[in-house]
């Protein structure tokens, strides 16, 4: 079997999907980080992301650590969502003066009134050679995105209302772009929402990142995020913090101001946090579902449990996801179980972190009959295996072991490898949206291939990002069974600004 290498640059340490220790900086370096609203659930390690991509924790706080590069799916400084950052500790002027960012991040408009604003400025380059996995129209595509996510945050006593546009665009991908790749200008998030204290109510378009987005993510990594419109209520017992919704993904078209709500697709459930538990019931419901040459209505319910925390430089994630429901005229019966286990060494050169990730994920093992196998992931994040996600996580089986580091003066690294299976070989090979992209036919072959990238990230400036990124995929005896490709290569290119 051919090896493979892979480099990637990523920049910016962000919030992991796990814990991990992350990079400090004392509050006196001037960077504002800003306060989690007390309104999000969040997420262990519970530290404060900001501006720097760092974590200001105060004069006395703890002695920098080193902080692992970032997942390909997270966002690389802040919080993705931009909502849930709160900026009232700058009501002190003093505090906003410590760095030009501060004028934006508190604007004082009179009595217990305020405004917040920030902007993302995104440019990404993807280019691909052999991508013929999915029987592509243009297997050696090259195209650059490029968006933009100005946000304004105002906050009037016990209300609040906040607003996120999106200027989405692409150039030179071909066949022609599709609405993930370009959406011109729309609203990408835009809600009001009342604080009762212990209940808080919110009401319009908005973005979902629900424990590390492994079923309700907000796809950041592709041009156009996803977002959902609905209601949201959040309800804070003690230490626990349940998120109660009903809502519809927003389906964004090509056109300006014309993203609409999805006329086939609701979701609904309950996501409690506790500390190092996490505990939740989703339903969800698509009219048009497709699995494999079947179409019908599919009603599914998913029950879901995961436990997180570190300890002595150890740190875990392990979630397990249980389906039931309707698919057309049978059953559903799916489930995953994803694990990972890392560990620090803070006293070792580049303070390296290694992490083993193991997921197995049902497919459907009797195509003839009439119940269904296939988990559904519903909206999971963009990058979801890495900067080249080949594969979705439906059938699968997969194995990704990463190490990762810091080389001082801003940078990290990291390398890592992936190897898929099928579940079952009755099924097919889906895409991270759940589209099939190769049929079973008759093989009965379950390895579909391997990957392998490495990461090299620097922060440049407080607000500015850089990146590039070479992956490999080559393809397992599956993919040759029925028709591989060559190996697929990604190079990736990317700057980002952000406040």
């Amino acid at each position: 079997m051919a090896s493979l290498a892979a480099v990637v640059l990523m920049v910016a340490p962000v919030q992991p999907d796990a814990p991990t220790p992350p990079a400090v900086i004392p509050a006196k370096a001037g960077i504002h980080s800003p306060v989690r609203s007390k309104q999000e659930p969040t997420r262990q390690p519970q530290w404060i992301p900001a501006s720097a991509g760092m974590t200001v924790l105060g004069e006395g706080g703890a002695a920098p650590q080193a902080s692992p590069a970032p997942e390909a799916w997270q966002a690389p400084t802040l919080s993705i969502t931009r909502y849930d950052e709160d900026w009232s500790d700058l009501a002190d002027a003093e505090k906003r003066a410590h760095h030009w960012t501060g004028q934006f991040k508190y604007i004082p408009l009179g009595d217990d009134v305020w405004l917040s604003t920030g902007v993302e400025v995104r440019l990404r380059s993807e280019s691909y050679a052999n991508n013929a996995l999915g029987n592509a129209a243009s297997p050696d595509d090259s195209y650059l995105w490029t968006r933009v996510l100005p946000y304004a945050d105002l906050h009037v006593g016990h209300f609040r209302a906040f607003a996120q546009p999106i200027l989405a665009y692409a150039a030179g991908v071909r066949p022609a772009n599709g609405p993930i790749d370009q959406t011109r200008t729309d609203l990408l998030q835009g809600f009001a929402e009342v604080d009762l204290g212990a209940v808080t109510l919110r009401g319009g378009r908005q973005m979902l990142s629900l424990g590390t987005e492994r079923l309700i993510g907000t796809r950041y990594g592709p041009n156009v995020p996803l977002a959902f419109d609905g209601v949201r209520g959040i309800v804070r017992a003690g230490p626990a913090t349940i998120s109660l919704l009903a809502v519809a993904p927003v389906a964004p078209r090509l056109g300006t101001f014309d993203d609409r709500t999805s006329p086939t697709k609701r979701l609904w459930g309950a996501y409690a946090v506790l500390p190092g538990l996490d505990l939740y019931y989703l339903g969800y419901r698509n009219r048009t579902a497709q699995f494999g040459d079947r179409a019908g209505r599919e009603l599914r319910h998913s029950f879901g449990a995961r436990v997180y925390g570190a300890r002595d430089n150890w740190h875990w994630n392990v979630e397990g996801v249980s389906q039931f429901g309707r698919f057309a005229d049978g059953p559903i019966f799916a489930w995953t179980l994803g694990t990972e286990l890392g560990r620090t060494l803070p006293n070792l050169p580049f303070a390296p972190d290694a992490v083993l990730r193991f997921n197995v994920i049902s497919g459907d093992g009797h195509a003839g009959d009439r119940r269904l196998g296939t988990f559904n992931a519903l909206f999971p994040k963009g990058k979801y295996f890495g900067e080249l996600s080949p594969v979705g996580p439906y059938n699968l089986i997969n194995l990704n072991p990463r190490i990762a580091g810091t080389l001082g003066g801003g940078v990290s690294a990291s390398i890592a490898g992936s190897a898929y299976w099928r579940y079952a070989t009755a099924d097919g090979v889906y895409d991270i949206p759940g589209n099939l992209l190769r049929a079973p036919g008759t093989s009965r072959a379950r390895f579909i291939g391997k990957q392998v990238e490495g990461t090299l990230a620097w922060q440049a400036t407080a607000e500015l990002e850089l990146s590039a990124s070479l992956s490999f995929f080559e393809a397992g005896r599956f993919l040759r069974e029925t028709g591989a490709p060559r190996p697929i290569r990604m190079i990736g290119l990317e700057s980002n600004f952000r406040f």
